[in-house]
């Protein structure tokens, strides 16, 4: 019997044995993730700055395809590659990488030019590398350059330039040549090399230049050979492990010049959080509980809105404290930040003013129009570039620059907020007397956000003016951003006159708050990105990409909206 019981026992660890391994056979290992944190130490040289390698990352996979994540068909089934996985594959392992649709072209009539479906949106390097038709515009645009006649380009030659770039990025990350890790001793600001293209010092197929003489220059290239090899191979556990001595053996080669683990950590700790996604996700949530508790639980609701919007405005506060901590510089100086500072300021003032009068209609206009706009900035990383670059040669440590700038777009907030509230205003009138005291009480708000507003442009203008002294010898030129900012300056003074002088009412004042805003659209986008672009303006430092027909969308919606407004009073009249 004991027999028995032993022979059934060996007999079921068997099976049991057999079953665990034909089971761990049948379900595939677990995927070991990369170290972002590791590679977060390791510093990139981009754009004249030095950034941590998954920031780098993370802007090269948005410029190249527009997207944050890389999502691709394969055998029936999406295999999802994060930003660091794109560029270690294209830097480690590009077999293949050039078939993959990564490249982005979103413009309908370059893509009826090139022959391709016009409802895709990425297409592989090497389908779009051969066409024809496409290095024809290239040429056709360089020569209208080197003509010195930029201002004659055409969009579609302007959208094959852009797509040219992004074409010139991929083969930059594929060479090797885009990823700047090796630092350099002669200076700060010295170029840094690729890790390709060391010069040899007979160490190895791929030397270390001579820059230090204490350098294991042996021990270095085969700790990189063993690192890109672990990659390659697909040993992700030994390449994370390797990446923090890849790392400091990097820093030996010039520490007074690499930037600091923590330095490095708080900037990609910045952009793992999203902070200016959260502020618009929980301004949203105190919107929809401001309309929730609009006739029911009035007073919990608001003293829960006012939770919501303070904590929504500290995720905003931290997120420009990290951009300037970071970029040492003024916190607007390219068009995706003066939408944010635009959203941050316009709820300061709707905070303030909401303190001061407790009637909730500056919450629902300030809420709006920041959601509005964050979102924008977070989902049009093409048109709104997130990245954190230097400022140009003549911008740096101006004084005049910053408080003419952080006053000139925080004026453009106050202005952002009087429409939001003409727009309330607007469609209250839409029901007669019926919401005659609210109205009245919207439109005397909008003359309240109006006057800051035209304080701060005002101050702003006049300060622009020290500046252009300071920088180019002349108070005032006529410069196409000069001219906008006082048609800008003059509308809105207009409008106000108009409602002292009792040329119009509040509803008057509400439709101009309105359409005024529109030329706070032109000084704040069209000169940039449109006279800008054509090298018309002196002011053209914060230049986009596209954009042009969101703009143009929203200013024939305002329009349309304001006509439809009148016409139906009028019809009830």
């Amino acid at each position: 019997m004991q027999m028995m019981n032993k022979y059934f026992a060996g007999i079921l660890l068997f099976l049991v044995a057999h079953c665990s391994l034909a089971r761990a056979e049948m379900e595939p290992l677990e995927k070991v993730p990369l170290d972002t944190n590791a590679l977060a130490t390791l510093a990139v040289q981009d754009h004249g700055r030095k950034k941590p390698f998954t920031t780098f990352a993370h802007e090269m996979l948005l410029t190249m395809s527009g997207k944050p994540v890389l999502r691709i068909e394969d055998g029936g089934k999406t295999v999802e590659y994060s930003p660091e996985e794109v560029v270690l594959d294209l830097w480690f392992k590009p077999e293949g990488w050039d078939e993959k649709p990564v490249i982005m072209l979103n413009f309908l009539e370059l893509k009826k030019k090139l022959g391709l479906p016009e409802d895709q949106k990425l297409f592989s390097y090497k389908e779009l590398i051969g066409k024809h038709a496409l290095l024809d515009l290239l040429d056709e645009a360089q020569k209208q350059r080197q003509a010195g006649h930029e201002d004659q380009l055409t969009p579609l030659q302007k959208e094959a330039e852009h797509l040219g770039e992004r074409l010139k990025l991929f083969q930059d990350l594929v060479s090797g040549d885009k990823v700047a890790i090796v630092p350099n001793t002669a200076g700060e600001n010295a170029k840094w090399d690729p890790l390709f293209g060391w010069e040899s010092v007979g160490v190895g197929h791929r030397g270390i230049r001579a820059q230090d003489a204490n350098a294991d220059y042996s021990r270095i290239d085969n700790q990189i050979d063993a690192w890109s090899q672990a990659y390659a191979s697909g040993d992700i556990e030994a390449f994370n492990t390797q990446t923090a001595q890849v790392v400091e053996s990097l820093r030996a080669l010039a520490p007074q010049f690499y930037p600091s683990a923590a330095s490095l950590q708080f900037e990609h700790n910045y952009m793992v959080l999203e902070p200016f996604l959260w502020a618009w996700v929980i301004y949203l949530a105190a919107l929809i509980v401001l309309l929730l508790t609009a006739l029911w639980m009035m007073k919990p609701g608001y003293f829960l809105a006012w939770a919501l919007v303070l904590f929504g405005l500290g995720f905003e506060a931290y997120g420009f404290f990290c951009r300037v901590m970071i970029s040492g510089r003024p916190p607007v100086t390219d068009l995706y930040e003066t939408v944010i500072w635009v959203s941050f300021i316009g709820m300061v003032f709707a905070v303030i003013l909401e303190a001061v009068y407790r009637k909730r209609y500056f919450f629902y206009a300030g809420l709006s129009a920041s959601v509005l706009m964050l979102i924008i900035a977070d989902s049009q990383p093409t048109i709104l570039d997130a990245s954190i670059n230097p400022l140009t040669a003549v911008l740096r440590d101006n004084m005049w620059l910053t408080i003419h700038v952080l006053t000139i777009v925080s004026s453009y907030a106050a202005f952002a907020l009087t429409a939001a509230l003409g727009h309330i205003a607007l469609v209250m009138s839409l029901w007669g007397k019926r919401f005659s005291a609210a109205q009245h009480d919207v439109q005397f708000f909008i003359y309240r956000a109006m006057q800051i507003g035209i304080l701060l442009l005002a101050t702003g203008t006049i300060l622009g003016g020290v500046w252009a002294n300071y920088s180019w010898g002349r108070f005032w030129g006529w410069d196409p951003k000069e001219t906008w900012a006082l048609i800008t300056l003059l509308c809105y003074l207009a409008l106000v006159h108009g409602r002292l002088a009792g040329w119009w009412k509040g509803y008057g004042l509400a439709i101009g708050s309105v359409v005024c805003f529109l030329s706070v659209m032109m000084s704040w986008y069209g000169v940039n990105f449109i006279l800008g672009q054509n090298g018309k303006s002196l002011h053209s430092y914060g230049l986009s990409t596209g954009g042009l027909t969101y703009a143009t969308g929203f200013a024939l919606f305002e329009v349309v909206f304001v006509v439809f407004i009148l016409m139906w009073n009028r019809r009830r009249v």
